[in-house]
């Protein structure tokens, strides 16, 4: 008899542990999201800065213009830790750097310090949005490692806990090495 409820005993506690570990889990999953959605909504602000700079400053390519307002737009309204945002997000970056890389062409925005400072704000954004979503993969991997590994996938799928989504480059142009030449 005994036995019996140390037994019983052993399983409430081991379901009470998994448990907790997984509510706790994912909300390390919500928070690391809150950082990532912290720097994309900075460098979200950052845009209007920067283009309205870049108008001021230089006869510029109207149509890069509007894709960097366009990809801003889509990335703000586009919500949650989803395929959907991420595949938002890369085209920001990517018209970004298109935009950045156009404006170093241009020696009036060279000389601009708002323009330079925008620019190395936007530099340290990406950086920091960088970092937060390597800490987001990270508490994703560990959270999908739970719920998919016994006896955390009994727990998990009773308690209606699901996997999560990494947030991840979908641009095979971006993961490309590039190319230095004439050294």
């Amino acid at each position: 008899m005994i036995y019996l409820l140390v037994i019983v005993g052993l399983i409430v506690l081991g379901v009470i542990v998994t448990f907790n570990r997984l509510v706790r889990m994912r909300r390390l999953v919500d928070n690391a999201w809150s950082d990532v959605d912290v720097y994309l909504k900075r460098r979200a602000d950052l845009i209007p800065n920067i283009v309205e700079t870049v108008k001021g400053a230089a006869d510029f390519e109207k149509g890069t213009l509007e894709s960097v307002t366009e990809a801003r737009s889509r990335a703000v309204t586009t919500q949650g830790p989803t395929a959907d945002k991420a595949q938002a997000e890369t085209a920001v970056g990517q018209s970004l750097g298109k935009l950045i890389a156009i404006g170093e062409a241009y020696p009036a925005l060279q000389a601009n310090q708002n323009f330079l400072k925008l620019q190395q704000e936007l530099s340290d954004t990406e950086r920091l949005l960088a970092d937060a979503r390597q800490y987001y993969n990270a508490c994703v991997r560990d959270y999908n490692i739970l719920i998919e590994s016994f006896p955390g996938n009994l727990m998990a799928a009773g308690a209606g806990f699901k996997t999560r989504d990494f947030f991840q480059i979908e641009d095979s142009q971006e993961r490309a090495v590039p190319q230095v030449s004439g050294l």
